[in-house]
This record gives structure tokens, sequence and C-alpha cells, in this order.
């Protein structure tokens, strides 16, 4: 296990370096929150923050996109009816991902990078970018990563991992992009073994220490679709919800997307945007009719589809990383702790004696 010091008066001329081979991307202080957005030119990634408002997901599927533009106007000299619009795939940088958001892309990955069916707006975006992951030393109140199969030093999805060790940086190359992106910085100043183990360990643990926060997901797979899906707890669940689709769009495990079409004349494009199951219209069809026409059945799709559909289908964890995104920012204090908890723990209606 190779680990690399890189002194923090030092940083600033490796990210020099890598701007040269790759467009930089990080996070930077907004008005109120963080989030990722390409580093200018000198421009240091600011890394004193918890979580970013908007998990960087929208760095693979972004919030709207052009897929392609259509023309049906013969006059014009450059007439075409369908052309494809390329995407800009150039080498990206992102430096200081959290783990939790660099796990999520491998669990949103299950979907649009399938045996079957491959998208090639997501793969291409996805497989152009290298990450480097910072190591969460102070997570949120509302972090459970620990008992959502990650943690604050995970290196699931990442090419390196950065931990910040006061007056420098541990680094830890994962892949060969990673080892690649390292020597571009020219940091290449690698530390005993053993010695870097022992502070990381120890940075690790107190990090692991302050997460207090958990979800119960060990019955889970176990439990009866058809008894969660009709649990009496529903009700109270969705009471409180205003179908505001906040959830979907901070969480960084949230796939849905819209195909629109905007028609200008003779001429017009077609764009992906992200949807939320949360709204009315998402699953209402051409006929009129809504099999999700309900608040409660759409609060309780939300919830069945990350802790129960995706547990059956994948065998190996829920549909969530634990960064807490949800809970901090619903309006009405849902909080997916609590109905994980629900959820796993309802009783089978078959193993219990009628009274």
């Amino acid at each position: 296990m190779k680990w690399i010091k890189i002194e923090k008066k030092d940083f600033n001329r490796g990210l020099s370096a890598l701007a040269k081979a790759y467009r930089l991307l990080g996070p930077v202080k907004k008005e109120k929150a963080h989030a990722f957005e390409a580093l200018n030119e000198g421009q240091t990634p600011d890394f004193d923050f918890f979580n970013t408002h908007l998990s960087p997901k929208f760095l693979v599927q972004p919030q709207s996109e052009i897929l392609f533009e259509y023309s049906l106007d013969e006059g014009k000299e450059d007439h075409h009816i369908l052309k494809e619009i390329q995407k800009d795939l150039l080498p990206r940088l992102v430096v200081g991902i959290r783990p939790c958001d660099a796990a999520a892309l491998l669990l949103v990955r299950r979907n649009f990078d399938a045996s079957k069916y491959r998208d090639p707006f997501w793969v291409g975006a996805y497989e152009s970018l290298t990450l480097f992951g910072l190591a969460c030393g102070a997570p949120c109140a509302t972090c459970f990563c620990t008992t959502a199969g990650g943690g604050p030093f995970n290196e699931a999805g990442l090419d390196a991992l950065l931990v910040d060790a006061g007056d420098y940086f541990l680094v830890r190359p994962i892949t060969e992009k990673g080892e690649g992106a390292l020597k571009t910085a020219g940091w290449e100043n690698a530390v005993d073994e053993k010695t870097a183990l022992d502070i990381v360990t120890l940075l690790k643990t107190a990090a692991e220490s302050r997460i207090t926060s958990t979800v119960e997901t060990d019955h889970l797979k176990n439990q009866s679709t058809v008894a969660l899906y009709d649990a009496p707890f529903w009700e109270d669940v969705s009471f409180s919800c205003i179908n505001c689709g906040t959830c979907t769009y901070v969480c960084p495990t949230c796939w849905c997307f819209d195909i629109q079409d905007e028609c200008f004349g003779y001429s017009g494009v077609r764009m992906r945007n992200w949807d939320s199951c949360m709204y009315p219209l998402f699953t209402l069809h051409g006929s009129g009719h809504n099999p999700r026409g309900t608040k409660l059945h759409r609060v309780r799709q939300r919830f069945m589809h990350k802790l129960k559909y995706y547990v059956d289908k994948y065998d190996d964890g829920i549909q969530c990383v634990g960064c807490g995104r949800c809970i901090q920012s619903c309006p009405v204090n849902i909080d997916i702790r609590k109905v994980c908890k629900l959820m796993n723990s309802h009783p089978d209606p078959s193993t219990v004696c009628p009274v």
C-alpha cells in the first residue's frame, strides 16, 4: 500500500501542473454552501466543508443536457434530419470529492452501464473523470455512511484518496488513472508505509467515532415486499410530505430523468432533464391514469426503491450512501433513517399470530 506525502505549501504547484493535462474541478465556497465547480487558473479547492449542498452527480448526469438536434427545413443548406450533439469528453479531474459521493456513482452506474443497456452519454462522462477523494475527518451529524456500506475514508470509486494530516496531505493512489495523475502533478514523495498507515488509521478511527447516526438494514432482504408495501406506517411517513422533490435533487443516487423535445419552427432539440418520482406528472399515463396518484404512493415508491427493490435486485446493500443530504434539506423533516428502521423492523404478517 503506497502512500505519498504532499506538503500543503507545494499543493498549488501540483494543481498547476495538473491543469495542463486536465480540466480541474473542486469544492468552491458559494454564498452559504459549497459547490463543485471548475477551478480557474491559480484557484485552490476549498476543503473547509462538510458536504456540498448538491452532490457532484451532475458532472456525469447534467441537470439538463441536449442529446441531439433535428431540422425539417429542407430550404436550408445545412439541412439535416437528425444530428447527435457531440459531448466534450476531455479528461476532467475532480479534487476533493467525498468518499460517499464517489461510492454513489458506482451505485448509479448499475443503471446506466448495465450488460443489456449502456447509456453512452452517462458512461462517456463518467469515464472522462479522475476522482481524487478527500477523506472526511469531520462528518456531519446527519451522516450515516458507516452503516450504509461505506465510511469517511472509503476508497470505492476513487482513483486516489487524500487525507488531511495537518501541515501536509497523505495520498494513496488506488487506480492507474490515479497513479498517472499523481505523476503529472509531481507528487511522488513516497513515505514509509507503516508510518503513513498508523497516521491514517488514527484519523480514520477518530472520524468514524464521530458518526453516531445509523441505519438498520440487516432484515431488509428477508422482508416480504408485499408486507412492506401494505405496511400501515406509510400514512404517517407521507403525511407531511409536500412533494417538493428536494430529497431526489440533492440525493447522489437518484437517477430519474425525463426526455423532452423543444421545437422552434422547423427545428428543435431533444433534451434529457432531471426528474423526480415525487412529482405527480412523473407517472402520469397518456390515458390520464396515474398509478401513483397520491403522495403516499410516491413517498412509498421512493423508499421502497432505495431500501427494498434495489436490495432485492443487487443483494449487496441499499441504494443510499448515507450522506444525509435529504435529511438536512427536507422542509418537513422526513428522515430516511427512521423510515429504514420502520421497514427493517416491520413484522412479517405470516409469522404474527392473530389476536
